[in-house]
């Protein structure tokens, strides 16, 4: 498996990363079964965070007797100094280890000001001086924000959606994090789940030789697909460029890329499916939103009361009562016409 420097960390990582987050979704014992797959097929970068619920517990769980063999990343979503080192503790304990690799302040609504001393910032300069974590980074979803925090030089890496649907000034960021020496962490490699084939998404993001993209994982199936296109790596083709400027044309503008920051919502509406349910029924297998457990999730945007929560939350600037509402109107139109063949 091919590894790369992870900037000025001097970590190498495999070019392939797992983000844990999806393995929320799974049992104990598959989520086990699946981390294991994933290090004996070779992936040695792993990345998660403090509120993603058990997840740090099934890579400590899983992984915790090859601790020295991989790299672990995990984030605090904290904005004081003793809030990241609370959240620490709690992930070292779930992590079975005393160290992380790489400690993340996650999605902040500003850069820190690296002079105040209860900042989260500080926080992570606490534990990196406490030997808690080897080295310090960043994630965020705000252009603006992602390009202050590697004019600052204050952090070792940043994590930041890139995928081949990205605006040429996103991908601008992997050029300023190389003359940085950043680490370049591609969250959302597949914009979500939206875009639905591996191979012109691998092959795109591989060619940015200090980009490490983590791709999200619940199923084996997913793990053995990736695991193949790593043993053989797909290259750009005719084919691969058409689905990637047909994904380029049904994706831009706005819409929501399930980071879920959203949620939760006060009405129990499922924001991030339900915003993009009408990309999910065209561009996924359709059946399985084509039901009655379905049609009653969707149908509980009803109950929106547009309170504001998710709209000052989103990180893109998106309305979802106004996405919501056009996506139950064109799922209603969807399932009077398919509930017959579902």
């Amino acid at each position: 498996m091919e590894t790369t420097r992870l900037g000025r960390t001097n970590l190498t990582v495999t070019r392939t990363g797992f983000g844990v987050l999806p393995l929320q979704r799974c049992d104990m014992d598959e989520a086990v079964r699946i981390l294991r797959a994933a290090y004996h097929g070779g992936i040695t970068f792993y990345d998660t965070a403090r509120n993603y619920s058990d997840s740090e517990t099934k890579i400590g769980r899983a992984l915790c007797d090859v601790r020295d063999s991989i790299v672990i990343a995990t984030k605090s979503g904290s904005s004081t100094r003793a809030g990241v080192i609370r959240d620490l503790e709690r992930s070292l304990a779930e992590l079975k280890t005393d160290y992380v690799d790489l400690l993340q302040l996650h999605n902040p609504a500003e850069i820190q000001n690296p002079d105040d001393e209860e900042s989260a910032y500080a926080g992570l300069i606490e534990a990196r001086d406490k030997g808690m974590t080897r080295f310090i980074g960043i994630t965020n979803h705000i252009l603006d924000r992602a390009e202050a925090a590697i004019k600052s030089g204050m952090y070792d890496t940043l994590q930041y959606p890139l995928c081949h649907i990205s605006s040429p000034k996103d991908l601008a960021l992997i050029d300023m994090c190389k003359s940085a020496d950043m680490g370049v962490i591609a969250m959302k490699p597949l914009s979500g789940g939206l875009i639905t084939h591996l191979a012109p998404a691998f092959a795109y993001l591989r060619q940015f030789d200090n980009v490490i993209p983590i791709w999200g994982i619940q199923k084996m199936s997913e793990l053995e697909e990736l695991l193949a296109a790593e043993a053989n790596p797909p290259t750009p083709n005719d084919e691969m460029l058409s689905i990637i400027e047909n994904d380029r044309c049904e994706l831009a503008g706005d819409f929501c890329r399930a980071c879920g920051y959203c949620l939760p919502c006060p009405q129990g509406i499922p924001i991030t499916m339900a915003a993009r349910m009408p990309l999910l029924l065209r561009r996924a297998p359709w059946q399985g939103f084509i039901n009655e457990e379905w049609y009653a999730k969707m149908h509980l945007v009803e109950n929106c009361t547009d309170c504001g929560d998710c709209r000052s939350r989103c990180p893109y600037g998106l309305n979802p009562p106004a996405m919501l509402a056009k996506a139950l109107a064109d799922y209603d139109e969807f399932y009077e016409q398919h509930a017959g063949d579902a």
